[in-house]
């Protein structure tokens, strides 16, 4: 690995520590469902980027299927807050 791998690995470390911290003491249900989102974006990544490294595309297979149902997920969660937030 080089020295710039190393630099990403480590800053995106830190991108999943700080997402970490907003899902499990955000104040707000949103603010969580934010996190949880940027999680899955991180990780993702994360699996491409592990394509790349290991020169196997089936982890891009594998990071479009998980990009797609993280996305279906948040969509869902925040529907459902948003529903219960309606005024009758």
């Amino acid at each position: 690995m080089t020295v710039l791998q190393i630099l990403a690995f480590i800053l995106a470390l830190l991108a999943v520590a700080m997402g970490m911290w907003r899902l499990f003491k955000g104040p707000t249900t949103p603010d969580r469902v934010v996190a949880a989102d940027t999680l899955s974006v991180i990780t993702t990544a994360g699996l491409a980027w592990l394509s790349l490294l290991l020169g196997n595309a089936i982890y891009l297979d594998i990071a479009l299927v998980y990009g797609a149902l993280a996305f279906v997920g948040v969509v869902v969660i925040a529907r459902a807050i948003e529903a219960g937030r309606q005024v009758k």
